[in-house]
């Protein structure tokens, strides 16, 4: 049984206890489970359990749709969990710049927060509800997420907090999306957008691969601004 093939893939393994295990699988080699764990065996990490090469009964890759794990060079996208609730409300919801281009902040009390993150879960039955946060070594970076999913067509959007903004970490994480929407999920067109004063914005969906199709006039309204509205789009050549 070769584990190697297997690393960074979507798998199913089912363990000689008669365990069942899915999620993205990361190789370790017998040197490395030695120097980690004292065993000198090579073996995988699936959703943080270590499961032996000699403890494995059956594996295989499998087919995953909806909001399946993700990862960059430096970024894990993965489903919300209850406790990052409170992660979502200090780094987004306190920040009074973060609805500043949109009027809108799901996280913006401890409350709304969890209610957002229990929504969140809720849907992770649909495959079609796509809501990932954005964390690299269990540190929460943002959010990012694929809404309305309608002929063909649905919209993406992001949130970066304050501290992670600069580094290029939205552009990593908007171009592996963009990428598993339309390659793994078969959308034709994902669609986006921003105001114009939002440049740091407009450069994410540039540098990910959007293309600017048109400019609505004073196309939002946030409290007494009003603001054109630019619309992207990506579609897969």
């Amino acid at each position: 049984m070769e584990l190697l093939k297997y690393d960074g893939k979507h798998v199913r393994a089912v363990d000689i206890y008669g365990e069942t295990h899915t999620g993205v699988a990361d190789y370790y080699s017998a040197d490395y489970c030695l120097h980690e764990y004292g065993e000198n065996e090579e073996g995988i990490i699936i959703e943080g359990f270590l499961i032996y090469r000699s403890q494995v009964a059956s594996i295989g890759e499998i087919e995953v749709h909806g909001t399946a794990e993700l990862r960059t060079q430096r970024l894990t996208l993965r489903r919300c969990r209850p406790e990052d609730a409170y992660a979502l409300y200090r780094y987004l919801g306190s920040d009074p710049d973060i609805d500043q281009y949109s009027g809108w902040n799901p996280y913006a009390a401890p409350e709304t927060a969890e209610e957002t993150v229990r929504g969140f879960i809720e849907n992770y039955r649909d495959e079609r509800f796509y809501g990932w946060v954005i964390d690299s070594e269990d540190v929460l970076f943002g959010t990012i997420g694929a809404y309305d999913y309608q002929d063909g067509r649905i919209e993406v959007g992001f949130s970066i907090r304050r501290a992670a903004r600069g580094q290029g970490y939205a552009t990593e994480a908007l171009r592996v999306v963009l990428k598993y929407l339309t390659e793994n999920e078969g959308i034709p067109c994902v669609t986006a957008w921003c105001v114009a004063e939002n440049a740091a914005s407009r450069r994410v969906l540039e540098k990910a691969g959007m293309r600017l199709v048109r400019v609505e006039k004073d196309g939002l309204e946030v409290g007494e601004r009003k603001y054109d509205k630019m619309y992207f789009e990506y579609i897969k050549e």
